[in-house]
């Protein structure tokens, strides 16, 4: 049923003639590599080196640099990405608060760096200095009242436009690849997609400035999956540099995968949690050694950012904390005119976030206030507590209090950035500048879970006789700790959106520090993926790819349906007969008219049309580069030549030109599968091999070919979804 020697003829597939030449092996865009043939060539590659490494000293130091260039990668990847992310943190955190005003010691501080420099702040009032003015107080010399209040309203708004429009005109005008999260693409390109330009480095240019602008304009969107873009835009450049990575792209994609930890990595600090993201979420070829070299280029980043401190803590990410207790609119309207559509967004945004603090503030910001546990030092609103005054307990031991005021009105009031949070979110996710999901969803689940945590600390405080605290909560003891119900919700919506499992858990266990609190986060990261499944399988990075229609096979999709090739190959009845090559009988100019009136990716190579017994399989483009290289370089090729793919020419008459001979860009070892061979083993075959098609004999008579396409069509069909949604090759 199954041609089991896949890799034995692929070993000389690029030397069909006597030396190679500029763009072979290389794919065009929007369409699938060959995995086999990738492994094939690096086997090739490999062995070749290997054998010359004999030769001489010099030949051997290559071969010991051709091994070491995985690591090199990795370093410069780890070293570039982690650059990168501090320096968006900085910049963030200062252009955050340009919307409220600005330090006249040094317009380039923060309100917190402005604050740290002066010699009159005092720890109460550690968030007022005199080098920091608000605009009211810079313009008009006001720091109280509604005329102070309107115009540090009105400058807010301004400059969130300001950020906004900079940001979509960028990406519509040098970068439109630069949109959106990135990860969808970026497991479409893992599984052997190309998508020229993706990762290019005008993407990395403008996806970098303009994700510090989008963030800075207080948009409900996040940084941590666009930084995974920019790792991977970095790993893409590197790879770029040396010839192992930049002429295999199965080879690339090993260090694309590495790039994608070493972006959440940097985007959580979480390096371990970044190689599990890569790992369960974007990968699609995960080797050993990709999984150690991921582990090295997320540890490198995580250094690199610690190094630069953008948060001032020593801490690798905004929202650390520790306890002491154990889609794109494609159809609407606005859609048609991105740059009003972000204006519109933003303008929004801005006007309804401002009253209330908790929506004024960055959402990294809000999600280190919900996380954090109440100590007797902290002065947020969440922590107005009515104290006991005889309390002799220590800092980091307090008992459960009464609220006060200002929980009350901080439980309103994040009820109310409840709402605007998930409202808001879904029309920002999706609009033509960088957005990530990560940062909206924790925030709502924190949201949600801090409040849970306050009412739950509240109930145990007034009634800890009822039957579900008498146990374990006593009078007096510090029995709820809300921040930990914050960080669980943020587990919870985060896993319900992504689907994420294993890595959410080790991503937020590196955050808090606390293995102790590994249970209630497995515990709410799978409840969520059940939840969530039981509404659709698919999550937000499946379903846009879906939305977009990648041609993307993935691993977790089941097929079960009694369908067999037969049923799906091409061609159907009432279709044309297969387009074929003739091992011996065809011109080149025969060739060029079929390659001319078809737009398939490759040919079957048969002896004959009349047995159509099958001999091997031909690239498109290499039998385009082949006759334009074979014209210009070799002499009496015509277009009445005859083109041949065997070991000895055929017998012609003496007077005919120069045959030619292309049998070395013959795949002589084609994947073949029997008419009668079940859809189900065909599509694990797809996604196991990675394969862009295989074709389809009985009895060694070729009989027709199923491409990935046809695979995937087939899928969405059984599932009574529209086939036609695949759009690509």
């Amino acid at each position: 049923m199954v041609n089991a020697g896949v890799m034995s003829g692929s070993g000389n597939l690029m030397d069909f003639l006597d030396e190679p030449f500029p763009d072979v092996g290389t794919y065009e865009d929007f369409h699938t590599i060959d995995w086999l043939r990738e492994k094939s060539r690096d086997t090739d590659r490999h062995r070749k080196i290997t054998s010359k490494s004999k030769e001489s000293i010099w030949e051997f130091i290559k071969s010991l640099l051709d091994a070491w260039s995985g690591w090199v990668v990795m370093l410069l990847i780890g070293l570039l990405a982690g650059t990168l992310a501090g320096v968006i943190d900085l910049a963030v955190d200062w252009m955050t608060d340009l919307k409220e005003g600005v330090c006249l010691s040094a317009f380039w501080y923060s309100h917190e760096q402005c604050c740290w420099t002066s010699n009159e702040t005092t720890f109460e009032d550690r968030d007022k200095c005199p080098l920091w003015q608000k605009w009211s107080e810079l313009l008009v010399n006001q720091s109280e009242g509604a005329s102070a209040y309107i115009l540090n309203y009105l400058m807010y708004i301004l400059w969130a436009l300001l950020f906004a429009f900079l940001a979509v005109s960028l990406v519509r005008v040098f970068a439109p690849y630069a949109c959106g999260s990135g990860i969808p693409e970026i497991k479409t390109i893992l599984s052997g997609f190309i998508i020229r330009g993706y990762l290019g480095k005008w993407t990395l240019l403008i996806k970098t400035v303009t994700l510090v602008l989008v963030v800075s304009s207080g948009l409900s969107l996040g940084k941590e999956g666009p930084l995974v873009h920019v790792a991977c835009c970095c790993g893409n450049f590197f790879s770029s540099l040396f010839s192992k990575y930049s002429k295999n792209e199965g080879k690339r994609r090993e260090v694309l995968s590495a790039a994608a930890a070493a972006g959440v990595s940097v985007a959580f600090g979480a390096p371990i949690g970044g190689v599990l993201f890569s790992l369960e979420e974007v990968s699609y070829y995960f080797p050993l050694k990709t999984l150690w070299r991921s582990f090295f280029a997320a540890l490198v980043a995580a250094f690199t950012l610690r190094s630069i401190n953008p948060f001032g803590n020593s801490r690798l990410v905004l929202f650390y904390v520790e306890y002491h207790t154990p889609w794109r609119r494609k159809t609407t309207r606005l859609g048609k005119y991105p740059v009003l559509e972000v204006i519109v967004v933003t303008a929004i945004t801005a006007i309804i976030a401002y009253p209330n603090p908790y929506t004024r503030q960055s959402t990294s910001e809000l999600i280190s206030e919900l996380f954090n546990d109440c100590g007797a030092l902290e002065s947020s609103q969440l922590c107005d507590y009515i104290n006991d005054p005889n309390m002799t307990r220590p800092v980091d031991d307090i008992p459960d209090r009464p609220a006060g005021v200002g929980v009350y009105t901080a439980m309103w009031q994040l009820a109310l950035a409840l709402i605007f949070k998930i409202v808001v979110t879904i029309f920002t996710f999706g609009m033509k500048i960088p957005s990530g999901l990560f940062i909206p969803s924790m925030a709502v689940g924190a949201i949600a879970g801090r409040m849970v945590g306050i009412g739950v600390e509240q109930l145990a405080y007034h009634h800890h006789d009822w039957i579900i605290f008498r146990n374990w909560c006593r009078p007096g003891a510090d029995c709820v700790t809300p921040g930990l119900y914050a960080m669980v919700g943020a587990a919870a919506c985060l896993g319900g959106v992504t689907r994420m499992t294993v890595s959410l858990v080790v991503i937020m266990f590196e955050l808090t520090g606390g293995l102790e609190y590994i249970v209630p986060l497995m515990a709410a990261a799978v409840t969520s993926k059940w939840v969530a499944d039981a509404f659709g399988k698919e999550g937000i990075y499946e379903a846009h790819i879906h939305l977009n229609g990648y041609p993307f096979l993935d691993v977790k999709d089941e097929f079960t349906h009694r369908t067999l090739a037969t049923d799906v190959m091409r061609p159907r009845r009432g279709e044309p007969p297969l387009s074929v090559l003739t091992q011996d009988s065809m011109t080149v100019e025969d060739v060029e008219t079929l390659i001319k009136e078809t737009d398939y990716n490759g040919f079957p190579v048969v002896v004959s049309r009349d047995s159509e017994r099958l001999i091997g399989f031909a690239q498109r483009r290499e039998l385009i580069l082949a006759i334009k290289n074979a014209r210009q370089r070799q002499e009496g090729i015509v277009s009445n030549s005859i083109m041949y793919f065997t070991e000895e020419p055929p017998e012609l008459p003496a007077n005919s030109p120069h045959p030619l001979k292309l049998r070395r860009i013959l795949n002589l070892s084609p994947f073949t599968v029997t008419d009668h061979t079940p859809m189900e083993t065909v599509v694990d075959i797809f996604r196991k091999l990675g394969l862009r098609q295989c074709l389809v004999t009985r009895s060694g008579r070729l009989l027709g070919i199923i491409t990935k396409k046809d695979v995937l069509r087939h899928m969405a069909q059984m599932a009574n979804q529209d086939p036609e949604s695949i759009m690509f090759n």
